[in-house]
């Protein structure tokens, strides 16, 4: 396995693309070059379809592409209360940004011949659990998804700098909101608890993701 460095995030403005999930399969593809390693960030505001997306993507490459998501590194919810934020889990200061730049890292130089496991966020129990996901050394393209790959404080610059090529990925805001809300209702919340916490959290973190989409490689707007 090669292990190349990521040219610096460019500071053009990102390109802006309609394109359809075919077509990002196709665009993900391109970049799965065997004997090589790869990392693809998709990100996006809460609800922007960034884990369908992303998971389409790894279905179609097969062995070729694996998920490692930065939800992986939500800090567990025993140390959220002790540090009085449970109320705003899933807020940028709620991850373990370091310990994801680091395995970024990792999975982008490593020269070892072992596999590198990953942990994984476990939305049944609303916790991650660890060396989850193996990532074989041969596997060429690392797809990474979430809401803060854009971020540059804390560890968020650091993973970043890691990650070939990020897309943000923008849809209407009336069919994100809906999307926020029923997923909420499906991990047992009521109606009304889901609004409030779409509104009390998710849209927060909405605005501030939303002001580092310019940082992104490329813009999709999905078609489909």
């Amino acid at each position: 396995m090669i292990a190349s460095v990521p040219p610096p995030r460019s500071t053009a403005a990102p390109a802006v693309l309609s394109a359809s999930t075919a077509d990002l399969i196709e665009l993900a593809r391109a970049m799965a070059i065997p004997g090589e390693r790869r990392i693809l960030g998709i990100t996006g505001a809460p609800g922007a379809g960034k884990s369908t997306v992303s998971t389409a993507i790894a279905e179609a490459l097969g062995d070729a592409a694996v998920i490692v998501g930065m939800d992986g590194f939500h800090l567990a919810n025993q140390e959220l209360s002790r540090l009085g934020r449970a109320d705003r889990k899933g807020a940028s200061d709620t991850f373990d940004s370091h310990g994801y730049a680091a395995l970024l890292e990792r999975l982008r130089n490593t020269r070892e011949t072992d596999t590198i496991y990953a942990p994984w966020f476990n939305r049944g129990i609303e916790e991650s659990i660890g060396s989850a996901i193996p990532v074989s050394p041969t596997t060429p393209l690392v797809i990474t998804e979430g809401n803060y790959l854009l971020m540059e404080d804390r560890g968020w610059g650091r993973a970043g700098a890691a990650i070939d090529e990020i897309w943000y990925i923008d849809i209407p805001g009336d069919v994100r909101l809906e999307r926020l809300i029923r997923r909420h209702e499906l991990h047992g919340r009521s109606h009304d608890a889901a609004e409030k916490w779409v509104a009390a959290v998710d849209q927060k973190n909405a605005v501030l993701i939303d002001a580092t989409q310019n940082r992104a490689d490329r813009i999709i707007h999905l078609t489909d």
